[in-house]
C-alpha cells in the first residue's frame, strides 16, 4: 500500500501534471487522499477542488480528461506527479494546452504564449 502524506499540508498533497509524451507541464492542482484513491483505482486523474470543496474529475464538464500514464511520488511522499495523456489538448480552464501559458518577461510583464485551444464561455457556460 502506497502512503501519500497528506497531513503536511491540511489534508493535501501538490499534484504536478505532465504530459506523458512532451514532458510539458500542464498544471498543478491538489489531491486529498478521496481523490488519490480515485486516480489510482480510475486511471483518470481526480483531484481536490480548493474553491469548491469537492472532489473534481478533470475533463468531467470540458471533455478534456486527463488518462493516467505514470504516477511518480516524490522522497517525502508528500507531492505526486502525474504524467497523463491529455485528451481534447488544452489542460487549462482558460482554453489553454497549459495553466503556464504566459511567461515573465520582465518584473512588470506577463506575454501570453499561444492561444486557446477552446473557448472556456461556450465550454462551461459561464
Amino acid at each position: 500500500m502506497i502512503t501519500i502524506d497528506f497531513d503536511k499540508m491540511g489534508g493535501l498533497a501538490p499534484a504536478i501534471v505532465q504530459d506523458h509524451a512532451t514532458g510539458e507541464v500542464l498544471m498543478l492542482a491538489f489531491m486529498n487522499q478521496a481523490a488519490w484513491e480515485a486516480t489510482v483505482k480510475t486511471g483518470k486523474a481526480t483531484y481536490w477542488s480548493r474553491s469548491r470543496n469537492q472532489l473534481w474529475v478533470k475533463g468531467e464538464t470540458s471533455g478534456n480528461v486527463q488518462l493516467v500514464k505514470e504516477i511518480r511520488v516524490d522522497c517525502d511522499d508528500d507531492a505526486i506527479l502525474l504524467k497523463v495523456e491529455q485528451i481534447g489538448g488544452a489542460a487549462c480552464h482558460t482554453g489553454h494546452k497549459s495553466c503556464f501559458y504566459r511567461k515573465v518577461e520582465d518584473a512588470d510583464t506577463l506575454t501570453i504564449i499561444g492561444r486557446p485551444i477552446f473557448d472556456p464561455k461556450e465550454v462551461y457556460k459561464k
